[in-house]
């Protein structure tokens, strides 16, 4: 049995649109990841395949994090 799990950080969503475009909010955020940007959901997609996959058949109780390095400080 595989249990893994996707951790992402801040994306552009309707929920976080007003956050993200609240300047000083934007400003805080942003200035904390690594890429510059937030993440879009468009950047989940090639994880969760791969997640889905037998490529991904040896892996397992592992939390994946997607937020462009903001764990990484």
């Amino acid at each position: 049995m595989n249990v893994n799990a996707i951790a992402p950080g801040y994306f552009y969503t309707d929920l976080t649109e007003p956050l993200l475009t609240h300047p000083e909010h934007s400003a805080r955020i942003l200035g904390r990841i690594p890429m510059g940007r937030t993440g879009q959901i468009e950047d989940l997609a090639g994880l969760v395949v791969f997640l889905a996959s037998p490529a991904s058949d040896y892996i397992t109780g592992q939390v994946i994090y997607v937020d462009g390095g903001w764990t990484a400080w």
